[in-house]
């Protein structure tokens, strides 16, 4: 640890830490460990290895303010070829109330319209010659690495239960503020082994938290 805040060395470090917190999950039937693209598929190969389950990914996308885009206003999930949206609420009143409801809604059209175009140019590299997935009944671990609104780990959630996931635990190394319990009301579980009280940023909490690379991510799904 360097810091105060800093617990994982790198998202591979996070996910063996994240793969000892999810031991008892290891063995069961069905079980799926599926990460959120990009960052989260690191983090969820090593907690795959750990629970030798097998991996794969769901696609998410955040939309973000147009002015700031790291800020979530929603975010986008795809699965089996169907879309699902989730919003975060409080973000969305808040661009509400300082702009108009007329404006938000087209910002926010305009802004998922794009993240949409994303998320099918992904689907369509990651899962080159793949088969979609089928989640009908399996026992599904969504990973990200870490929870900054909670706002793409709650599309993922949808949309995994749209599919027909029997059971869903969201997981990820490192949360800020309150978006562990922000997803709660989707999952069966929430594993967060790291939930500092006064974390700005999650890679605060990483000593190297660099891009994930769409190469990264096809190099983890070929094995």
């Amino acid at each position: 640890m360097v810091d105060g805040t800093q617990r994982y060395r790198d998202r591979y470090d996070a996910g063996r830490q994240l793969a000892a917190a999810l031991q008892s999950w290891r063995g069961t039937p069905g079980l799926l460990l599926l990460g959120l693209p990009r960052g989260g598929v690191p983090v969820a190969a090593e907690a795959a290895a750990g629970l030798d389950a097998p991996l794969d990914v769901l696609l998410v996308r955040k939309i973000g303010h147009p002015a700031q885009p790291e800020l979530a206003v929603g975010a986008l999930a795809g699965v089996a070829g169907e879309l699902v949206q989730a919003v975060n609420a409080d973000v969305y009143r808040g661009w509400e109330a300082r702009e108009g409801a007329a404006r938000a809604a087209a910002g926010f059209e305009a802004a998922a319209a794009a993240e949409e175009r994303e998320l099918r140019r992904r689907q369509e590299l990651y899962r080159r010659g793949r088969e979609p997935l089928a989640l009908e009944g399996r026992t599904v671990l969504l990973v990200d690495d870490g929870l900054a609104t909670g706002a793409s780990m709650r599309a993922a959630l949808l949309a995994a239960r749209a599919a027909g996931a029997h059971r869903l635990i969201a997981a990820a190394p490192v949360s800020c503020g309150p978006a562990a319990a922000a997803v709660g009301g989707l999952a069966d579980d929430v594993v967060v082994p790291y939930q500092p009280p006064r974390l700005a940023a999650v890679g605060m909490a990483y000593g190297r938290f660099p891009q994930t690379t769409d190469a990264e991510v096809t190099g983890l799904l070929a094995g």
